[in-house]
């Protein structure tokens, strides 16, 4: 594709230009770009390899015009040079695509952009999904690493919503060596909880280093087990301890967890807003102390699950509930309130049997409820083929020992869902 593009764009130069381009040497008194807004001049001439005050010939003229070309940051780009001025005409590429880290040991926000833009000019946050662009990227944070002390080989890989050919990140990951997650030192713990953090942190390294979510994981895994206990307002922080380092052929990405336990509080009462589809009712009832049962930070986590769940079976698959406790210092009581912001309606869009016969296709259809435009209810999805066996006797004994796969998809954008039903022996 880039380069067709670059082929329409030397037909246009030639035409544009009313000096014979190779054949004279021509020192523009300014250069300048209109239509693209996005970048600077200082940015695309520094991107085209262009410098004020220069005499260039047509073949240069190419040579710095296709650079910017091949960036894959532009559809077409045309020029033209009136005897003062070399004027450059962009057309912007129809998508650009946000970055994802998905293993890298770096910091990713403004402070990795900065230093990306400092070499990269057209780089701001966005890469193509080809393009000479996405390569510098890729061995810019390549190179990062290897200034500390890393090797390894980066991969750049367009990313989109699954089952469908729609391109909406690139993620950039290492390939080669593995990374993972190490702490090397906690605060906090006492000696009679040391020996569990040990091991929840033990299972917490044990999961692939992911560059947005290892903190979460590590410092999550801790403040389950204390708010288990009663420890409702501890607090876990896991900062990083140093640059990355290898260690037995791997990436070694060191950490630190420093846990503020607290008091112990009591649960108080859970408030949920007016039209929530969970009763108060049934939120005293799952707090309702029991000697057998759950702690209560168990009870509570369960309550938002059953709120969030009730929201999406109803369609709403973007569901969140953002819990708020209170907290009674002087009582050391806990009550908690809940923002819910429930998101679009998803609706079904098709659902498809694969793998079966003609037969059985037909008799699944029959008991298939969930119609094209409904509100889309992933467990209705779960749950329908063990409830269509247990209600058809002839349908169970066709599907015994069958395995079931489900391909579910969603589309962010048009809030529709396609189902895709295998079954298997």
């Amino acid at each position: 594709m880039r380069r067709a593009l670059f082929l329409l764009f030397t037909a246009f130069a030639l035409a544009a230009t009313s000096i014979p381009l190779f054949a004279q040497k021509f020192q523009p008194k300014s250069i300048q770009f209109t239509g693209d807004p996005e970048y600077t001049d200082q940015e695309l001439m520094a991107a085209a390899g262009l410098k004020k005050g220069v005499v260039l010939t047509g073949a240069e003229m190419n040579e710095h015009s296709k650079a910017l070309m091949d960036s894959g940051v532009f559809d077409n780009l045309t020029y033209k040079f009136d005897g003062q001025d070399l004027i450059f005409s962009l057309i912007p590429a129809e998508h650009l695509y946000a970055v994802k880290f998905q293993n890298l040991p770096l910091e990713p926000g403004p402070a990795l952009d900065a230093s990306l833009h400092q070499n990269l000019p057209l780089y701001h946050g966005k890469v193509p999904a080809e393009g000479t662009l996405l390569d510098q990227v890729r061995v810019a944070l390549e190179q990062m690493l290897a200034g500390k002390g890393i090797q390894a080989t980066i991969t750049a890989t367009p990313t989109g919503q699954s089952g469908t050919r729609k391109v909406n990140g690139v993620t950039f990951a290492i390939t080669d060596p593995p990374v993972r997650a190490s702490v090397s030192k906690i605060d906090g713990a006492s000696d009679a909880d040391l020996g569990k953090v040990q091991e929840l942190v033990a299972r917490a390294s044990a999961i692939p280093y992911d560059t947005e979510n290892s903190v979460t994981n590590l410092s999550h895994a801790v403040e389950n087990y204390y708010q288990d206990r009663g420890y409702a307002d501890v607090k876990v922080a896991a900062p990083r301890n140093g640059d990355p380092l290898m260690d037995s052929g791997a990436i070694v990405v060191p950490f630190d967890l420093h846990i503020d336990q607290g008091p112990i509080y009591k649960l108080g009462a859970i408030h949920v807003p007016d039209g929530t589809p969970v009763t108060q009712a049934e939120i005293d009832k799952t707090l309702a102390p029991r000697p057998d049962g759950p702690p209560n930070g168990v009870r509570v986590r369960s309550i938002w699950g059953l709120i969030a769940g009730r929201y999406r079976s109803k369609g709403y698959l973007d569901c969140k509930v953002e819990p708020h406790p209170q907290f009674d210092t002087q009582n050391l009581i806990v009550n908690y309130t809940a923002d819910i912001t429930p998101g679009p309606v998803y609706h079904l869009a098709f659902v498809k049997f694969d793998n079966v016969s003609d037969q059985l296709r037909a008799l699944l259809l029959k008991d298939w409820q969930m119609l094209p435009g409904d509100p889309f209810d992933p467990t209705y999805v779960s749950t329908f083929i063990q409830k269509a066996s247990q209600t058809d006797p002839a349908l169970a004994r066709t599907l015994a020992g069958i395995k079931t796969k489900f391909d579910v998809n969603a589309d962010p954008e048009s809030h529709e869902v396609t189902v895709i039903i295998r079954l298997e022996r």
